[in-house]
């Protein structure tokens, strides 16, 4: 009795199995790209898209956000948030994706210097200093000069956290003394940094 019921379950598990054997979905009628058809009236098998359409994932209403322009001039302003995470996650990404070229300090000897390469510009000349921070953010979505777009490598609003920590990298070399001497006396008073902070 057991050996009869231990064939039927083998039986059956045949079965199943080779119904799940067909390639219906491997075989399925398809046209080939750019193949003709007779189905549709201009005898084109792959169809126009329909006025308007647009891709999953690529509505950019907000024009700044998305380009850095607005009106087809760099914008002045930041079009997300910036907080001290964002900052933190700039510097990450810039080390990552700047630094090989622009250097750590964003003064142009990156490694690729050491290499022969052509240095790039010092974050800290005056045209730099002066330009818009949607400059930066389409320079780095569309590339210039030698550099090409990162377009495909970094994230739209990691290209705004860039931007943000390459304008703290400028502030922080040419911070006026009198900013850098109320800085410290701030930290002294607060306790943060500086001998008389102590350890903590």
């Amino acid at each position: 009795m057991f050996r009869r019921k231990s064939a039927w379950v083998v039986v059956l598990a045949g079965v199943l199995g080779a119904s799940a054997c067909r390639n219906d979905m491997h075989n399925q009628p398809r046209y080939k790209t750019f193949a003709a058809t007779d189905f549709f009236g201009d005898g084109r098998s792959e169809r126009p898209t329909i006025e308007d359409t647009v891709a999953r994932g690529q509505l950019h209403l907000d024009e700044a956000r998305y380009t850095g322009k607005v009106n087809g001039k760099d914008v002045d302003y930041f079009p997300i948030q910036i907080t001290k995470a964002d900052l933190e996650r700039g510097q990450e990404r810039f080390n990552i994706y700047c630094s090989p070229c622009h250097g750590r300090l964003g003064n142009g000897h990156g490694m690729i210097v050491g290499r022969g390469l052509r240095q790039p510009p010092n974050y800290t000349d005056p045209r730099l200093m002066d330009a818009p921070v949607g400059h930066f953010f389409d320079v780095m979505t569309n590339g210039y000069g030698a550099m090409y777009s990162y377009a495909s490598r970094v994230a739209n609003d990691d290209r705004w956290r860039i931007a943000a920590y390459i304008r703290a990298l400028q502030l922080s070399q040419n911070a006026p003394p009198d900013l850098a001497r109320q800085q410290q006396t701030r930290n002294l008073r607060t306790g943060q940094g500086g001998p008389a902070g102590g350890m903590k």
